[in-house]
């Protein structure tokens, strides 16, 4: 299972993400320092647990809800949090 089909399981399974979107980033920063300890990610995730929360406490829920992928595995995220009926 690639990282990218890890970060989604994840997110559908612990945020319950209706939509999510995973764009693979790592290879547009092959030969910096952090890239050896993970791959970089742009992630899109639309999920009702965000509903009344604020980007911080979404971004804080996407953090947790990976957990150690963000201590082995994942070095950097881009991420744009929504809950459903938000515009794009």
């Amino acid at each position: 299972m690639t990282m990218a089909e890890r970060i989604d399981h994840v997110l559908r399974d612990r945020l319950h993400a209706l939509q999510l979107e995973i764009i693979d980033d790592s290879r547009k920063h092959a030969g910096h320092a952090g890239a050896a300890s993970g791959g970089h990610y742009t992630v899109t995730v639309v999920s009702p647990d965000f509903a009344g929360k604020s980007a911080l406490e979404r971004h804080r829920m996407v953090y947790a809800a990976l957990g150690d992928l963000m201590q082995r595995g994942i070095h950097a995220l881009a991420l744009t949090t929504r809950a459903p009926g938000e515009a794009r």
